[in-house]
C-alpha cells in the first residue's frame, strides 16, 4: 500500500490513478494522518426502470389528472396554440 500526501497527489495525480487501476492500494494522507482511499469506479449498474413505481401516491379510484384535463380547451387558449390571437410579443 502507498500512502501520499494531499500535496504528492495533487503533483502526481495521473501517476496515481494509473497505479490504482493496475491494482495498486493508494492512500492520501493529511500530514501523517491517512484520509482518503484512491479506488477504481466499479460498473455502476442502474436499477431496471419499474413501470408504475409512484402509483401508490394516487389514492385508489382517483383519476391522477386534474377535474377537466380532457375538456376542450376555451377559444381564447386554442386561439394562441393556433398564433391566431394579436401576441403583444409577437412583434417579427
Amino acid at each position: 500500500m502507498t500512502i501520499v500526501t494531499i500535496h504528492e497527489a495533487k503533483t502526481h495525480l495521473s501517476r496515481l490513478i494509473a497505479r490504482v487501476l493496475a491494482g495498486e492500494e493508494v492512500t492520501i494522507a493529511r500530514g501523517k494522518e491517512p484520509v482518503v482511499k484512491l479506488m477504481p469506479v466499479k460498473d455502476v449498474v442502474k436499477p431496471k426502470r419499474q413501470l408504475g413505481r409512484l402509483a401508490h401516491l394516487i389514492p385508489p379510484g382517483k383519476d391522477p389528472l386534474e377535474d377537466g384535463f380532457w375538456d376542450p380547451l376555451p377559444e381564447e387558449d386554442l386561439a394562441l396554440w393556433n398564433c391566431d390571437a394579436d401576441d403583444p410579443n409577437d412583434k417579427l
